[in-house]
């Protein structure tokens, strides 16, 4: 499954003890924000139009997976009998929620995993790196032909989730487009894609598609209050503006700890262009502890903060907390928004070569402040 969109890992302190209860996205019945992408899906089942294959595009921790596992749900509950008459063609009552009991039989299997008639498609285990593979390889995708050509065994449909659609290689794309090219009947592809544009576009022009677009401050905010109640306002509030409009980048930051290391950083940028050496090295020390998730963290929150010095620099203000505001707005005044732009370009690259070829963690991030500290200078 997409990183945006799976499970979040326990803690073992802080925030990340308090998301053991959060649901992944094939246990989750809650979608939060996204009503527009699921009343043009029900509009083209009432109307009896569906297409074969949807492309849910959107930014990464927004709900792709979610509104997929939800589609397919609701899919797999309409019985044998229903998807004839009634539903194509048929004065059914039209249908205005893809949401189904919890206690269905349809969304307890799906929820363990055990629903016959829906596949899951993702980036599978290589057990000689013991870790997920970087990319869906063709074995990955070849299941989907014989698995939609068979029979619906408890319904009208055979599904196939593909989470991560853009991590696919050449071979797997040409192996599902294939499929896309000759669809079989009762059968609905749901692709999860962060960027349409990695996919062939034969693929995307085969495919309806449901573009999610980011999620208001409050949605997120109320989202992350559900998730981690434990969380004081101020906290709550904090995350959800870090989230940029992403419930899974609230959810990831509460789980690492995210608020520290947000801390963590601003101070070290306040004490710009002199920060103390100590400080510097037991931060970078912190972020790549256990699975290294507050590295991860790092790589967005250091470009963001970066990014915005470039704006403060052009005289534009946004909305943050004062003592944060302070600290950038003495950093950005001391170089062009061009010359910023360079360094968060600087910073990027940095973070993107270190994981292509697997540098030193704790070398990335002291290059990447020491970056800003040659700018601040």
């Amino acid at each position: 499954m997409s990183d945006d969109d799976s499970a979040i890992e326990d803690g073992e302190s802080g925030q990340g003890a308090a998301l053991r209860d959060v649901l992944p996205p094939r246990e989750n019945p809650a979608l939060f924000g996204h009503d527009a992408a699921e009343a043009a899906f029900l509009g083209a089942f009432n109307a009896g139009r569906l297409p074969h294959a949807w492309l849910i595009a959107g930014p990464r921790g927004i709900g792709k997976a979610t509104l997929a596992f939800r589609i397919a749900r609701f899919l797999l509950a309409q019985g044998a009998g229903e998807s004839g008459t009634s539903l194509f063609g048929g004065e059914a009552t039209p249908i205005t929620s893809l949401a189904i009991p919890p206690e269905s039989p349809p969304f307890r299997l799906v929820a363990s995993g055990g629903h016959p008639d829906l596949l899951l498609v993702e980036r599978g285990w290589d057990q000689r790196k013991k870790k997920l593979r970087s990319e869906i390889v063709v074995d990955d995708t070849r299941a989907i032909a014989g698995f939609l050509h068979l029979t619906p065994s408890q319904g009208a449909w055979r599904i196939v989730i593909l989470d991560g659609a853009d991590d696919m290689n050449r071979n797997a794309a040409n192996a599902v487009l294939k499929v896309l090219e000759e669809p079989p009947k009762r059968a609905v592809l749901l692709l999860t894609s962060e960027s349409p544009g990695r996919l062939l576009a034969t693929i995307r022009s085969r495919c309806r598609r449901l573009n999610l677009k980011k999620l208001s401050q409050d949605i997120v905010l109320e989202a992350i209050s559900k998730a981690v109640p434990e969380l004081n306002a101020a906290d709550a509030q904090t995350l959800a503006q870090l989230a940029e409009g992403s419930i899974g980048r609230g959810l990831a930051l509460a789980a690492a700890d995210g608020l520290d290391i947000h801390r963590g950083l601003y101070k070290l940028l306040g004490e710009m262009p002199k920060p103390r050496a100590e400080s510097l090295h037991r931060f970078a020390d912190s972020l790549i502890r256990g699975e290294a998730e507050g590295y991860r963290l790092m790589s967005e929150l250091l470009p963001a903060a970066v990014a915005r010095l470039a704006v403060l620099a052009l005289g534009r203000e946004r909305d943050t907390d004062p003592a944060e505001r302070a600290a950038l707005a003495r950093l950005a005044a001391r170089r062009r928004p061009d010359q910023w732009v360079e360094v968060w370009r600087k910073i990027c690259h940095l973070f993107a070569a270190a994981d292509a070829v697997d540098l030193d963690k704790k070398a990335v991030v002291l290059n990447a402040f020491f970056a800003v500290e040659e700018a601040a200078r």
